[in-house]
């Protein structure tokens, strides 16, 4: 019997759940600095959202799926919108579950993805990214949105095979510095469009008619998940 094949399988398996060394600090502070940069200016932010809008649409995606409704598809669109469809009772609380999941999902996956980095889950982050934009990409209905995950999920796999562990160490810490601190912007530029008179059906008026809970509230959560996010994740980055 060739033991080759479980032979490696068990070795692959040790090394996606096992730890890697932590980054020296400075390359913690980098990976921050870096993703300050992509989130913060107007030119770039309208770029790196597609990113987030992914991990929005996513969010909706898996509670819709956990909560048992049906996920008929998900559209991104070029101008970082973009659309989940799931079928189901139109009320109830599966459905204001994934309302709500779009603007939480990604602190909550960055500080998620904070917590495997304090535990030195370098690889094991990666790979779980990787499935995640894969299972993703399934349910993806349109040329702009499979082309935007392919990319992204594409650079995923690159750095989880060709790199080196100092390589991925930094690649990972930046997606989730980025996760963290963009997953704050959004709610408060929705905020300011609704203040213009924009924006009437976005997440948080589809939460207030579900639960007759006032927009402002629903705000206030997703600032308040996003502020603590940061907070909370950022000190395990750090260390601190």
């Amino acid at each position: 019997m060739d033991s080759t094949a479980p032979a490696s399988f068990a070795s692959l398996w040790d090394e996606v759940t096992g730890t890697q060394p932590d980054p020296d600090l400075w390359v913690v502070v980098a990976t921050l600095a870096a993703a300050l940069v992509v989130v913060t200016p107007h030119g770039l932010w309208r770029l790196s959202r597609n990113a987030v809008t992914i991990a929005h649409e996513g969010g909706h995606g898996l509670v819709a799926l956990l909560t048992g409704r049906t996920l008929t598809g998900i559209r991104l669109h070029s101008d970082t919108s973009g659309l989940t469809v799931s079928r189901g009772k139109p009320t109830g609380i599966g459905m204001i579950l994934t309302a709500a999941a779009g603007y939480t999902a990604p602190p909550l996956l960055g500080l998620g993805g904070a917590a495997l980095l304090g535990a030195g889950r370098i690889t094991l982050l990666l790979w779980l990214a990787t499935v995640l934009l894969v299972a993703m990409l399934i349910m993806i209905r349109n040329a702009y949105g499979a082309l935007t995950v392919l990319l992204t999920g594409g650079t995923f796999v690159l750095v989880s095979w060709l790199a080196g562990p100092q390589v991925q160490a930094a690649f990972a810490y930046a997606v989730v510095w980025f996760l963290l601190l963009g997953g704050v912007r959004p709610a408060f530029e929705l905020q300011a469009k609704r203040a213009r008179g924009g924006a009437g059906d976005s997440d948080a008026d589809q939460l207030s008619r579900l639960t007759h809970v006032p927009v402002g509230l629903w705000f206030f959560l997703f600032h308040a998940v996003s502020l603590c996010s940061l907070l909370g994740g950022g000190r395990w980055l750090l260390g601190l």
